[in-house]
């Protein structure tokens, strides 16, 4: 092989290498934005800073900030893009949830310390009034009219009733009573929050004071026959 042959096949291989690192270059840019677009998004830490696409689930809706500003912008269900970086996404449910509170301690009117183990509360938030409720509350909004709401509106029930009148007495209307202070308030300050039922569990008594009211009921039972 003489001289201009050598030339020629170097630069042959030249002109083919730099085929395969444009090839290897488009390969990886195609790698980086599938990564952006599908599998970010997937990622629960990085899916409201850096993603492209996002998924807002059935029975939610797509609520946007941009600088820490709440934007009036609300989306439906299904994919939608935004700004990576710069707008932060929250999936907001609109459809019926229950808000699970546990473990409120009460003191009744005669001074016994009782404690409601579980109460469920049923709720529900309008579409139409996601951007009032989490301009005035956050997306926090239960903390404030369902968890904190429903722990002191126990205590003020418990306050103002005697032992027998919250254990036996009046422990089948704790549910709507405590369903309709709920409600009274939602309905002043934060109209989008519907309460659609409340599930108030036995509270726990001590056991010295338990055994008296199953004896009480023992011999009532005793005298009905």
């Amino acid at each position: 092989m003489d001289a201009e042959q050598r030339r020629a096949a170097a630069q042959q291989e030249g002109g083919g290498g730099g085929g395969g690192g444009l090839g290897l270059t488009l390969l990886v840019a195609l790698l980086v934005a599938f990564f952006s677009l599908v599998l970010i998004p997937s990622l629960p830490a990085a899916k409201n800073s850096i993603s492209i696409l996002h998924q807002v689930p059935e029975g939610h809706v797509g609520v946007y900030w941009i600088g820490g500003a709440l934007l009036k912008t609300i989306t439906p269900p299904g994919f939608h893009v935004k700004m990576p970086l710069i707008t932060h996404f929250e999936p907001i449910q609109v459809t019926l949830q229950t808000d699970l509170v546990r473990d409120i301690p009460c003191g009744t009117k005669g001074g016994v310390l009782i404690n409601f183990e579980k109460i469920e509360v049923v709720n529900r938030l309008h579409k139409d009034f996601v951007y009032d409720t989490l301009r005035d509350y956050g997306v926090q909004y239960d903390n404030t009219w369902i968890y904190d709401k429903i722990h002191h509106e126990i205590n003020q029930f418990c306050s103002a009733h005697s032992l027998q009148q919250v254990y036996i007495d009046m422990f089948d209307q704790i549910d709507e009573k405590m369903k309709d202070a709920l409600q009274a308030d939602c309905t002043r300050y934060a109209p989008g929050i519907e309460i659609i039922s409340v599930r108030v569990t036995k509270p726990s008594i001590p056991e010295s004071i338990r055994r008296n009211f199953e004896q009480m009921e023992g011999e009532r039972t005793k005298f009905r026959f």
